[in-house]
């Protein structure tokens, strides 16, 4: 399998149907006003593991062979996608290691444990954690699972955009955040078929807008090696995707980027006006939404809440914004 297609996200969606959380369109005339449009929002924060990932996972995971399963995965990622693979290959009894930055969110950390995924740390700033899964892969024979440059791992993430397309509400515009691109690109693939008439929109940290640089040259940019630290850990990514960025460049109208701030405020609407926690990076579309990045011509407006991961004093610096 290459190239992720339109059909793979309906095969992803019958692997994971009855597995993953169909989770609910959310809506707040409050927000609505803020925004100055009628925006439905996305809850992937109610996914298990509080975050979208768990869908591509279980859809990776699952479409492995009996061989493959035996020999395990590894995977490296700073807490979302480490968990989606932990909890998934708990559920297929598959060994799992996970490499994960030292500084990775507590509460990220806590929840691959819990689903009994061995850590591997290693240094950010310092270590390729790339070169480690696949050392680790090489030495054990496991199966590395990326968290954005796999055909399943996209398709799986696509099963988001299905549901939004099969909701009983049509929408201009659709705001998602952009790491990888893997959500973005499995969406764009679902939506274009869909729902071709709604609009796709990537949002992104400041300093880590990759996405929003390569749509703007029209090829794939990388950020400067000393970016500043955001809050955002779970789309600090560098340069999109290789196999993530044809298909976002071609179907992408444009991205927006946030600041922490943003973020940080958009957590707190979320809190008091939806009843939802969410991390700073899941909130990293509503923050482009309700801080009027997106033009005013787009009236019903499709926002994914990408996950809810947060560590307890984020939230509660959030909460006092």
């Amino acid at each position: 399998m290459n190239t992720p297609s339109y059909e793979d996200v309906l095969k992803a969606a019958e692997r994971i149907d009855g597995h993953a959380v169909k989770t609910p369109l959310l809506h707040s005339p409050d927000i609505d006003a803020i925004a100055g449009a009628e925006i439905h929002f996305k809850a992937e924060c109610l996914q298990h593991v509080g975050a979208f990932k768990y869908r591509g996972a279980r859809n990776r995971l699952a479409a492995m062979s009996d061989t493959e399963r035996e020999r395990g995965v590894v995977a490296f990622s700073s807490g979302n996608h480490a968990q989606g693979v932990a909890r998934a290959a708990k559920e297929l009894g598959i060994d799992a290691i996970i490499v994960m930055p030292s500084d990775a969110p507590a509460v990220k950390v806590a929840g691959v444990r819990r689903d009994g995924a061995t850590i591997v740390s290693y240094d950010r700033l310092n270590e390729s954690r790339e070169a480690i899964a696949a050392q680790i892969a090489e030495e054990d024979g496991r199966t590395i699972v990326p968290s954005y440059d796999d055909p399943y791992i996209i398709a799986g993430q696509g099963t988001v955009g299905l549901e939004i397309a099969r909701s009983d509400l049509d929408f201009d515009a659709l705001v998602t955040c952009m790491g990888g691109g893997g959500l973005c690109a499995g969406i764009s693939l679902a939506m274009g078929q869909e729902s071709p008439e709604t609009h796709i929109f990537g949002s992104e940290p400041t300093h880590y807008n990759d996405h929003q640089m390569s749509l703007r040259s029209g090829s794939r940019q990388r950020i400067r090696d000393d970016a500043p630290p955001t809050l955002c850990d779970a789309i600090m990514t560098p340069t999109p995707g290789q196999m993530t960025w044809p298909i976002n460049a071609e179907l992408l109208t444009d991205v927006f980027d946030v600041s922490d701030e943003n973020c940080l405020y958009a957590m707190k609407l979320a809190r008091t006006h939806l009843d939802v926690t969410l991390e700073p990076g899941g909130a990293a579309a509503m923050a482009a939404v309700v801080t009027g990045r997106l033009p005013d011509h787009y009236q019903r407006v499709a926002v994914i809440l990408s996950g809810g991961n947060v560590d307890p004093d984020v939230l509660e610096r959030a909460l006092r914004t």
